[in-house]
């Protein structure tokens, strides 16, 4: 009787630290947001670019800070791209066809200048290729 309880003592103290991994990656890169986003400078005076990605889509949203309000976006998961998403092969073709969506969203609403926050993330892979799709496209950061 005591050897099961002393193991499932030991199960609840592994399971506990596998959480505390997990947390400490979590806040990890939430500090890494946060100070990413305070080293972008002035922020209100242009939109500001967010990329986020998971392990499946990735997300492109123009938040105008001063009023707290997300101006446009666009996503993996937009209907209006399913038939350019279907034609590519990797997860950066598809980061490719967002920046291409994001730059003529941002055309069209007449924005000359943006402020192009990574989120946290490396500027590598997924990230950089929205960054320099909406570079080929002529938007300015």
């Amino acid at each position: 009787m005591k050897r099961l309880e002393e193991k499932q003592e030991k199960q609840l103290e592994q399971e506990q630290d596998k959480m505390s991994k997990v947390n400490l990656k979590r806040k990890n890169w939430l500090r890494k947001k946060v100070r990413t986003r305070n080293s972008l400078g002035i922020l209100g005076k242009y939109p500001r670019l967010v990329v986020f990605k998971s392990n499946k889509h990735i997300y492109g949203q123009l938040v105008d800070d001063n009023k707290h309000v997300t101006i446009l976006s666009s996503s993996t998961m937009d209907k209006d791209l399913v038939e350019d998403l279907k034609s590519a092969k990797t997860k950066i073709d598809q980061s490719k066809i967002i920046g291409e969506s994001l730059a003529k969203k941002i055309k069209s609403t007449k924005i000359k200048k943006i402020i192009y926050d990574r989120n946290g993330y490396k500027y590598h892979g997924r990230v950089r290729a929205v960054a320099d799709s909406l570079r080929d496209n002529g938007v300015n950061f």
